[in-house]
């Protein structure tokens, strides 16, 4: 604006003085015209670039911020992981230990296995040798040989007699067929001077009592 300012001044002056022609003060003019339009156009491009320059400003704000929230959140999906991590090794840690018990639990489970097993086989064996004893005995002639002994401690003279204050709970359980508990009592309630006291101490019962009161004696 200033600059056409000038341009008109200086081109009245020369008209003025005469220093130049019409033609060339209306060149002038054109000039000054053209210079004040690109003037105009350039100011408007100026204003354009600005609002451009606003725009991209408010754009970088704003990407900054999501890129802000987006780091943010980054951060927290870490952390979370990071924790879930750590429980997850924690949990897995705690299910290795239970593994490692029951493993432990399992080969002292089988070991048992293994000693109930043989006990039982010991246990069919005695069954089995006991029965084939009681049967050897109900087999002998109820008057020993002259000058001889009784075969096995707690049998009376009468051979196949069982002496119930002598032989252990157990011999009872097998010979007689007494139940544990019963032998057990029997045991605990020696001695005996006839057998009736087996019921008059209440020992056993009279009906279990005629089951094996032909197979017992209470001699010393």
């Amino acid at each position: 604006m200033r600059r056409e300012w000038m341009v008109g001044i200086m081109a009245g002056a020369l008209l003025a003085t005469g220093c130049v022609s019409n033609s060339k003060y209306q060149e002038a003019v054109a000039e000054a015209e053209s210079m004040r339009e690109e003037l105009v156009k350039v100011r408007e491009q100026r204003i354009a670039l600005e609002q451009q320059v606003r725009a991209l400003k408010e754009l970088n704000a704003k990407y900054s911020s999501e890129a802000n929230a987006a780091r943010d959140e980054l951060q927290r999906l870490e952390h979370s992981r990071d924790k879930e991590r750590g429980r997850m090794e924690g949990k897995t840690s705690e299910l290795e230990e239970k593994i490692r018990t029951l493993s432990a639990q399992n080969r002292n489970l089988r070991q048992e296995l293994q000693d109930v097993r043989r006990h039982n086989e010991t246990l069919k064996s005695m069954v089995a040798r006991y029965q084939k004893e009681l049967k050897d005995r109900t087999q002998m002639p109820l008057v020993p040989p002259q000058g001889g002994s009784p075969a096995l401690s707690g049998v009376a003279p009468a051979v196949g007699m069982v002496n119930v204050n002598k032989v252990s709970a157990s011999d009872l359980v097998l010979l007689l067929g007494v139940n544990q508990e019963e032998a057990d009592r029997i045991v605990n309630n020696r001695p005996y001077r006839v057998k009736g006291e087996l019921v008059a101490k209440n020992v056993l019962t009279k009906d279990a009592f005629d089951k094996i009161k032909e197979r017992i004696t209470v001699s010393q």
